[in-house]
């Protein structure tokens, strides 16, 4: 498996922008689909965005067009690009791999906190 580590997160006011960035070990993300989940309190944890092993990229709805995922495979590294940030954003926020498109991700990192404040 993949080691994964966040970084990035914060205090930001609405409106405001954060990047998120995640820092792959043991193995290289280019080997992975690569994703970013978000735990706000007292709810489940959801999709926000992915990014295949050729770059295609998939988006949660509630940031579509605000969201932007990417990739370096050579940093090994894979970033979230987050702008017009909402309160309803705040939450921790998770890197993830998986080995396949179709496989489970199994892999994930400690996540980072992202608190947007109105």
């Amino acid at each position: 498996q993949v080691q994964l580590v966040e970084s990035g997160g914060g205090l930001v006011q609405a409106g405001g922008s954060l990047r998120l960035s995640c820092a792959a070990s043991g193995r290289t993300v280019s080997s992975y689909n690569m994703g970013w989940f978000r735990q706000a309190p007292g709810k489940e944890r959801e999709f926000v965005s992915s990014i295949s092993r050729s770059g295609g990229s998939a988006y949660a709805d509630s940031v579509k067009g605000r969201f932007t995922i990417s990739r370096d495979n050579a940093k090994n590294m894979v970033y979230l690009q987050m702008t017009s940030l909402k309160p309803e954003d705040t939450a921790v926020y998770y890197c993830a791999a998986r080995p396949t498109y179709f496989s489970a991700f199994d892999s994930w990192g400690q996540g980072t906190q992202v608190t947007v404040s109105s």
